[in-house]
């Protein structure tokens, strides 16, 4: 079990998206918050030995935290394909213990087959569904975790408490932790009208029956 902050410096090196969608809600981990949600999973036993599955990986952040703490394998599934060919070149720069498989696919519709005996935990920074079009999309993500993930942790936007717990305990879940998390995300798109904005988050572990 390693530093937080050995992880935190390793997560440097990844690079973020070269062309983001706005319509995807595409924005970068931080590699501070990354760190701290892998630190935790690694220190409740969620990460050694077990399949870690990072649904809407982008450029591989989550899963890469994931790789560096000795689970069994690591899954990382994006619908984007040039944000899979920048985790897959983020991958070498991070020179991780444990190889990960990319995989092209909808997170909401995971092409995933894993077996009932094998322990899987997810983490995730679903969309928040803030963007027309893209409303309830942290829900559908939660649903592909709830299908096959023992334990999940996800990155919502403040306020989502009440949502996430309902709908743990509609799926037989139980959330068992949650702590706020500041992202500071750079400006990426044409609406943004600030260089830096801090952005206020919640993160959810929850335990699926």
């Amino acid at each position: 079990m390693g530093d937080r902050r050995a992880l935190e410096t390793q997560l440097a090196v990844v690079a973020g998206f070269e062309n983001p969608q706005a319509r995807l809600e595409q924005y970068p981990t931080p590699p501070d918050i990354a760190a701290h949600v892998v630190h935790l999973a690694d220190l409740q036993g969620d990460i050694d030995g077990r399949t870690v599955v990072d649904l809407g990986t982008g450029t591989g952040m989550l899963a890469l935290g994931a790789a560096l703490r000795g689970p069994r394998r690591v899954v990382g599934l994006e619908l984007d394909a040039d944000a899979l060919a920048t985790a897959r070149d983020n991958e070498l720069r991070v020179g991780t213990t444990t190889p990960i498989h990319w995989i092209r696919a909808d997170a909401t519709r995971a092409p995933l087959c894993i077996p009932g005996d094998v322990k899987t935990t997810v983490l995730m920074n679903p969309p928040f569904g803030a963007q027309n079009g893209n409303r309830g999309a942290d829900r559908a993500f939660l649903s592909t975790a709830a299908q096959f993930a023992d334990v999940s942790y996800s990155i919502h936007n403040q306020g989502s408490e009440q949502f996430v717990e309902s709908f743990a305990a509609d799926e037989g879940g139980d959330v068992t932790h949650a702590f706020g998390a500041t992202l500071t995300l750079d400006r990426q798109f044409e609406f943004h009208e600030e260089a830096t904005k801090d952005l206020d988050t919640e993160v959810f572990r929850i335990r699926w029956d």
